[in-house]
């Protein structure tokens, strides 16, 4: 199982991660800004629990994203 949290407030917009990891991402058509789908909000960082297959796509997009406002970690 992976965690991923999302900082939305800081995001820019690139579109990056919805690209590499589009399971798990969207823009929103309100602000622009992307969302993490089913995150859950806890001030401001949103947070969701999935399944080891989405662990590469998720990292790369971390790893791309230009404002670093990503984060995928391994959970038990």
């Amino acid at each position: 199982m992976i965690r991923i949290t999302h900082q939305r407030e800081k995001c820019i917009g690139c579109n990056y991660c919805v690209e590499l990891a589009f399971e798990r991402w969207r823009i929103s058509k309100k602000d622009g800004k992307v969302t993490l789908i089913d995150g859950i909000n806890k001030k401001g960082f949103y947070t969701t629990l999935t399944g080891d297959d989405e662990y590469e796509a998720n990292l790369n997009a971390a790893k791309v994203c230009p404002v670093k406002i990503i984060r995928v970690e391994k959970v038990k």
